[in-house]
């Protein structure tokens, strides 16, 4: 087991799954605060990367495009302080960063997991029921309908409407998109039969968000609402996966999967690890270091 205490937050890593924890340090954005403990399980992961620095440094985990909803719903927008798939490093900690990054890819490789998009959800995303305020009104999220209210600075003309409720069901699709220099973000829900092209300020489908403290927790509301939408690789869903560019995309068989034992399993997986670099797709340094890993299973 590999794991690194930060003030940033702890990351532990069993073999099967990084567990995130978030830290109490003021650095620690509200979003992950509310979100708490995550789970990534292996499988959906593409990657990660230790970034040293001179006085801190900072490890980065990379998902597989949809698996995870929250990562789905903003699009790589999140700032750093409320991104929880990224820690803090302090510099005197750095070779136990570069432990545990040496540990996730190996068994990445050792797994052969692919880097390419997922078909379903891998993490469940936020808990329901879940209420987040910001901008110029509330919303609220029991896992089958949303709920709009509004506040003093909502613009009276979508004031007027009343309060608006939203069935699960009746909606397309879900938009975040954080406060940028003088432009303004929103929460939008998008629903078909009564889509418009007016800004949030007048949307009563939408929260106008002003950059403030708590605008981040409409993104949590966001990623609670995708995870129970169809996964963009549904056929009905509209939308196609990324291509995967990458060799690695073969699933391996699992230890005992053809009534083997993990000896003759670990022993196939070597075999396919020496092909793979015979034919270039592994470097020298990868093969060797999953060659290791391998080895050290035996």
């Amino acid at each position: 087991m590999a794991e690194i205490i930060q003030k940033d937050g702890t990351w532990t890593f069993d073999g099967e799954t990084v567990r995130i924890v978030p830290g109490r340090d003021k650095s620690v954005g509200l979003l992950r605060r509310t979100l708490g403990e995550l789970t990534v399980p292996l499988q959906a992961l593409a990657g990660i990367a230790h970034e040293p620095g001179r006085k801190a440094g900072r490890l980065r985990l990379r998902l597989r495009y949809g698996a995870d909803p929250l990562s789905q719903a903003t699009g790589g927008k999140l700032e750093d302080a409320s991104d929880p798939y990224q820690l803090t490093v302090q510099a005197d900690r750095a070779d136990v960063a570069e432990y545990f990054t040496d540990e996730v890819r190996n068994a990445l490789l050792l797994d052969q997991v692919p880097t390419g998009p997922v078909d379903r959800y891998l993490l469940a995303g936020p808990a329901v029921p879940l209420t987040a305020a910001a901008g110029d009104g509330t919303v609220s999220f029991d896992g089958e309908q949303v709920r709009l209210e509004w506040n003093w600075k909502t613009e009276e003309s979508k004031k007027s409407a009343g309060s608006r409720g939203i069935a699960l069901a009746d909606l397309d699709a879900v938009e975040w998109q954080p406060s940028a220099g003088l432009e303004n973000g929103y929460l939008r829900f998008v629903v078909a039969k009564a889509a418009t092209k007016a800004p949030a300020k007048y949307d009563p489908h939408a929260i106008e968000l002003y950059g403030f403290r708590k605008d981040p927790l409409m993104a949590l509301v966001a990623a609670a609402v995708t995870a129970r939408l169809p996964h963009p690789a549904a056929p009905h869903a509209g939308t196609a996966l990324p291509a995967d560019s990458t060799a690695l995309t073969k699933a391996a068989p699992e230890p005992g999967a053809d009534g083997g034992d993990e000896h003759d399993a670990l022993l196939r997986r070597l075999r396919e690890l020496g092909e793979l670099h015979r034919s270039g797709v592994l470097t020298d340094e990868e093969f060797t270091t999953a060659k290791q890993a391998i080895l050290s299973r035996f």
